[in-house]
């Protein structure tokens, strides 16, 4: 069971964990043991959240949310299966709270002098950039 705070815990049978061979140092080490992890969460199934965290999760997790409602997480940091699923199951904890506070809405303020100055000179060179285009006279 992974414990994100009082109210909410993760069971076991709600996250799949996989091993593979990582990539990058080790010897020969790297190609026979399969050090690297990769968790997958079914967070969109998942009874231990409330909708609105789900929401966040989702938009928080971006391209490892899967179409299915799978959060996918990998982790090949380290040469240890064991320090690696800690790390990954560290991380899900970290998004499932980062994911737990609702952010905080935006108060709407007056646009600056400046800012109001430079939208109107704008605004005018644009109108003098169209009143140039027309009708040549070729009289002139």
């Amino acid at each position: 069971m992974l414990r994100i705070n009082d109210q909410i815990k993760i069971q076991d049978w709600e996250i799949t964990e996989s091993f593979m061979r990582a990539s990058g140092p080790g010897g020969q080490n790297v190609n026979k043991v399969s050090s690297a992890v990769e968790l997958r969460f079914e967070a969109a199934t998942s009874p231990s959240l409330p909708p609105p965290v789900k929401a966040r999760l989702k938009r928080l997790a971006g391209r490892r949310w899967t179409k299915e409602g799978a959060l996918i997480l990998q982790c090949d940091e380290t040469r240890s299966q064991a320090r690696n699923r800690e790390i990954i199951r560290d991380r899900l904890a970290e998004l499932i709270k980062s994911a737990l506070t609702p952010p905080k809405r935006r108060i709407a303020t007056r646009p600056t002098l400046g800012s109001k100055k430079r939208r109107l000179k704008e605004k005018k060179v644009r109108g003098e950039v169209k009143s140039m285009r027309g009708k040549v006279d070729p009289d002139a």
